[in-house]
């Protein structure tokens, strides 16, 4: 029973247990939350790409797909959670992955859903080339609402809508204060001249995000030993679902499962978490299938709302 390991499951939060090596230890200090694990395809139950990684109570944002704010609201108490970190207010620091639609469309939210609800302090945000001019317009198109909350019926400090934009222009460390240190690292994701992934290494665990990313050396070597590697993936015998040209784009932007197997095999994850999971016709359980046929370390598939 030594390797017996428990999971927060869900918005209901069941308790589900696991035979994972000894390896993996769950923390006191540092927590993950899968806030949405999907793609751009519109399924009810996988929101837009967005996770959380809670360090002594202080969450960190990477990505922010669709109702990001809802979705962490969902692990709260207020809505029967267990995750006061993720209370709207506490949201301060946010990462980004690249500029692709499915994990931005949630940044207006980001930037002033908190803001309404007492935030007081400007949103640090890290990202890619880009982000500062999405964020200026993004500013610039909330005009009116700014104004109206500062000078209209219902005043709002003049701080929470401020936004505090650091660009990421080479590898390297990007972050840090006194929970986390954060490096980013460059990845491949087809023609997009700006795509990265992050390791964040808090007190007790280092834990590693791919972003949307095709298979490259530098996610084993930024993961290796890593407690937990957080990765996209699609299934590789599914490929041709979706016909040829599709199945070419996905192995030029993304990674199949047993490229995935490779990278883990050379990266030796405590655990390895799938997310942004493009099934392309097959289920979970052949997904997983044809991952532990080439890599025999630990591997789950996350779901929306899922707490490590």
């Amino acid at each position: 029973m030594n390797n017996l390991r428990c999971f927060f499951i869900s918005t209901v939060f069941m308790l589900v247990c696991t035979n994972l090596n000894a390896e993996w230890q769950p923390s006191k200090i540092t927590q993950v939350a899968m806030l949405g694990t999907g793609t751009p395809e519109v399924n009810p139950e996988r929101s837009g790409p967005s996770l959380a990684i809670i360090v002594n109570d202080t969450p960190y944002i990477v990505d922010f797909g669709p109702g990001v704010v809802r979705r962490a609201a969902a692990l709260t108490p207020r809505y029967g959670g267990k995750v006061k970190a993720l209370t709207p207010k506490n949201i301060k620091t946010a990462f980004l992955t690249h500029l692709h639609s499915d994990h931005t469309v949630g940044y207006p939210d980001l930037i002033f859903t908190p803001w309404t609800l007492e935030r007081n302090s400007p949103l640090r945000v890290v990202g890619p080339e880009g982000i500062e001019s999405m964020t200026k317009h993004i500013l610039k198109a909330y005009d009116h609402d700014i104004k109206y909350r500062l000078y209209g019926a219902e005043p709002a400090n003049n701080k929470g809508w401020r936004v505090d934009v650091t660009t990421i222009n080479k590898d390297g460390l990007v972050y840090q204060d006194e929970n986390v240190k954060v490096e980013a690292f460059k990845v491949k994701h087809g023609s997009w001249p700006n795509a990265y992934g992050y390791r964040f290494t808090t007190p007790d665990k280092v834990i590693v995000i791919s972003g949307d990313a095709a298979k490259t050396e530098k996610i084993a070597e930024y993961a290796k030993g890593a407690d937990m590697l957080i990765h996209e993936v699609f299934s590789d015998e599914g490929c041709d679902f979706e016909g040829q040209f599709w199945c070419n784009y996905h192995r030029q932007n993304h990674t199949s499962t047993y490229e995935l197997a490779d990278i883990a095999n050379k990266a030796m994850p405590k655990l390895l978490v799938l997310y942004h999971v493009l099934f392309l016709g097959h289920t979970e359980e052949e997904l997983l299938k044809e991952i532990r046929s080439r890599y025999k370390g630990d591997v789950i598939m996350s779901q929306d709302l899922d707490v490590y």
